[in-house]
């Protein structure tokens, strides 16, 4: 019995120890990080709810490792609902090995900080704000990016052909 117990607790310690921690971020945390970050950003908005922000995802990590000598950094910020933080988030973020930060935006009030981040945004998601601050690129998305269109955003903002 004590060997049993042993082995699944040496085994909860592993897969805790992959377990990334989410953070909590407030739009003013959001909006310092894109400031201050000298990376350039891909910041994607999702949810795990929703269908077509999870079927990017895969994408948005290719095109991270694809682009990392460019200094690219993927930033996956959660819109889940306040009782799905942070086990929820954490457990479908473990499960899908997310390799990129994940944080959680605490906001309920999307006419509020949606235009913060872009006026554009109308709150849809799956969204994606592209930021390279040493060329002045800034650009929204507000739809599903599937592998291709993604591809030829970030060559845009990375100044490629």
């Amino acid at each position: 019995m004590n060997r049993i117990l042993f082995l699944f607790l040496v085994s909860f310690c592993v897969s805790s120890i992959d377990a990334q921690p989410i953070k909590r971020w407030k739009t003013d945390d959001l909006l310092q990080y894109a400031d201050t970050n000298d990376s350039v950003l891909v910041i994607n908005f999702w949810a795990t709810f929703c269908g077509p922000c999870i079927a990017e995802i895969p994408y948005f990590h290719t095109a991270a490792n694809k682009y990392k000598k460019e200094n690219v950094k993927l930033l996956l910020v959660s819109m889940d609902f306040k009782e799905s933080y942070p086990k929820k988030i954490r457990d479908f973020a473990t499960k899908r090995k997310f390799t990129a930060e994940v944080v959680w935006l605490d906001e309920e009030k999307p006419d509020d900080f949606c235009p913060r981040i872009d006026s554009s945004w109308t709150g849809s998601m799956p969204a994606t704000l592209f930021i390279n601050k040493k060329t002045g690129y800034r650009k929204f998305v507000e739809a599903e990016m599937k592998p291709g269109a993604l591809d030829k955003e970030m060559k845009l903002m990375l100044g490629l052909k």
